[in-house]
């Protein structure tokens, strides 16, 4: 989930153009080379297997790594350090330690919430969700509490556990993906292949469309597979990116009590061959906006609407990990369009809008960069 902070000192990116030569320098080559392409691209670290990235208002970084680590990193100077207290993951296959967002109060309560995989009994685990304050010296998460795990333990993936926070700052969304058990999607009991809306505490929030139907009193919509990305544009419309199947990846504009067909509808195919019935009119599910195929397994979801790019504003990025990608949709009311494909040469995992209005990437892999996108000059 993509959380712009408008009020971050100018200072910051004057402070952090100056140096990121010097840093780039010390990380992986490769990615300054920009080509054809409409932006600088600055490598400014690696981390190992990154998974996930969050601005806090001082400008440092938060960037989840798989296996469990938080390292707190700062892009001026390029030190970093690796916070303690983060609970033990379930690291195996597509686990993580996965999305990390600063709460909507963080610059007084600085409190963070973030999800990753927990085991269960024998070799299955599940997603959850948890919160915790970040100490004043950032090196050590207190109070630490899970407030959600996901009711049905899996030995699959798709574990999802994307975070966002509603405008009002009143509610937090939270992906739940099928875990690879297709059915519990559609099942009302579950809550696997869904979106949730919770408080602020984890527990179902009141209102949510469904459960006068007897679905578990947290989904707000349903028919979901692996929802790698949500975030609300300006206008408070709230839009999910999910990986399908065998090509069908998907965005999706997410509206309440909706079912958006999964397993028994997608625009791509199971990976053994069998057909999935494609979206169509009056099947009673709700079409993406934008669907691929073939695929780019999508990674990462931003919106953006910031001043540097300006020709941007009111867009959807999107990572590719098979692609190799950075997708642009451009936003129009209800209705997206894809307007740019950017070859990066690498798998990117995760992206976000920096405090000054450039593009953070984050690459996948054991020696994945952090890079810095800005206008060319």
């Amino acid at each position: 989930m993509n959380v712009n902070m408008p009020g971050l000192a100018t200072t910051f990116s004057l402070t952090l153009l100056a140096v990121a030569a010097p840093v780039a320098a010390n990380a992986q080559a490769g990615a300054s080379a920009t080509g054809g392409l409409p932006f600088e691209v600055k490598p400014l670290a690696t981390f190992n297997s990154p998974w996930a990235m969050a601005f806090l208002p001082n400008g440092n970084l938060l960037v989840s790594q798989k296996e469990g680590s938080m390292i707190l990193f700062d892009p001026a100077s390029g030190s970093r350090r690796t916070v303690a207290g983060t609970p033990a993951v379930s690291s195996k296959g597509q686990g993580a330690l996965m999305d990390i967002v600063p709460a909507p109060d963080f610059a007084t309560s600085k409190r963070l919430y973030f999800s990753y995989s927990e085991a269960g009994s024998g070799d299955s685990s599940r997603v959850a969700l948890a919160t915790a304050v970040l100490d004043q010296a950032g090196g050590t998460l207190r109070e630490t509490k899970t407030i959600f795990r996901g009711q049905d333990a899996s030995t699959g993936g798709h574990y999802s556990g994307r975070i966002g926070f509603s405008p009002d700052g009143r509610y937090l969304f939270f992906t739940s993906g099928d875990r690879q058990l297709f059915d519990p999607a559609q099942d009302p009991k579950s809550t696997l292949g869904k979106v949730l809306r919770l408080n602020l505490d984890g527990t179902p929030a009141a209102g949510n469309p469904l459960a006068a139907k007897g679905f578990d009193p947290a989904v707000w919509s349903y028919g979901h597979r692996n929802l790698l990305g949500i975030a609300f544009d300006k206008q408070g419309r709230l839009w999910e990116m999910e990986m399908g199947p065998r090509h069908g990846d998907e965005i999706n504009l997410i509206k309440p009590g909706l079912n958006y067909g999964w397993p028994k509808a997608s625009n791509g195919s199971h990976y053994d061959g069998r057909d999935i019935p494609d979206h169509a009119p009056g099947d009673g599910f709700e079409a993406p906006k934008v669907s691929w195929n073939p695929a780019i397994s999508p990674g990462g979801l931003a919106y953006y609407d910031a001043d540097l790019f300006p020709k941007w504003k009111n867009s959807l990025f999107i990572t590719g990990l098979s692609g190799k990608s950075l997708d642009r949709i451009a936003l129009d009311g209800e209705n997206a369009t894809k307007k740019d494909h950017w070859d990066m040469g690498e798998r990117i995992r995760a992206v976000r809008t920096g405090p000054d209005g450039a593009l953070w990437l984050l690459e996948d892999g054991p020696r994945g960069r952090l890079l810095m996108l800005t206008p060319k000059t």
